[in-house]
């Protein structure tokens, strides 16, 4: 069962980073993009061999809804398995795709068992190219992942909004979507974490 949290229960919400802070990242999940309600928060360290990202539900800290950990030290791909804050439950994990994803980003959402079950990716070949190649490119054409669990009976979608010192992420159609929210949640930290990084 899924714990009750504000984040879960959300249909559409908004992750903000600071993209100038030199050590370590911070993100505020908010209801919409008025950033008025807070429903989520998580801090990312600098300079580790091990990516571990928490969620809460909001900066006090005192309720964990999400664990995002990297599994291997040497994982250059990066491989996360995501478990549930509250109960303890793994959840799965999402796996980047490394040489594919030179060309256009690409995740695998793996069960317990490790088969790949769903797919989160990038728009488009050609607007990825762009963005890689052309200055400010993901300036002028922001990326969009969407997230498809196999059974699922739709796709939810995560939209980058950035200037050189806020990177937005809106995420869309969680409910309708009928994928776990917790997933759609940890998807949409590593997309802001991890993806980030690299702008």
């Amino acid at each position: 069962m899924v714990p009750r949290a504000e984040l879960f229960e959300s249909d559409s919400y908004m992750l903000r980073r600071k993209v100038l802070k030199l050590l370590g990242a911070e993100f505020h999940i908010y209801s919409d993009e008025s950033m008025e309600n807070i429903i989520g928060y998580s801090k990312q360290k600098a300079l580790v061999f091990k990516e571990e990202l928490r969620v809460y539900s909001d900066e006090s800290q005192s309720t964990k809804l999400l664990t995002i950990k990297q599994k291997e030290v040497f994982d250059f791909a990066g491989n996360f398995g995501l478990v549930d804050g509250q109960t303890g439950e793994s959840l799965g994990s999402i796996r980047r795709k490394g040489l594919k994803s030179l060309l256009k980003d690409s995740w695998v959402v793996l069960d317990l068992t490790g088969n790949e079950i769903g797919t989160l990716g990038e728009d488009s070949g050609g607007k990825a190219l762009v963005r890689r190649v052309v200055p400010f490119g993901s300036l002028l054409m922001p990326q969009q992942f969407v997230l498809r669990i196999n059974g699922a009976s739709g796709g939810v979608t995560f939209t980058q909004k950035m200037n050189p010192i806020v990177h937005k992420l809106l995420v869309s159609g969680v409910l309708s979507s009928g994928i776990d929210p917790r997933l759609v949640a940890g998807a949409a930290v590593l997309l802001i974490a991890i993806e980030g990084k690299q702008e």
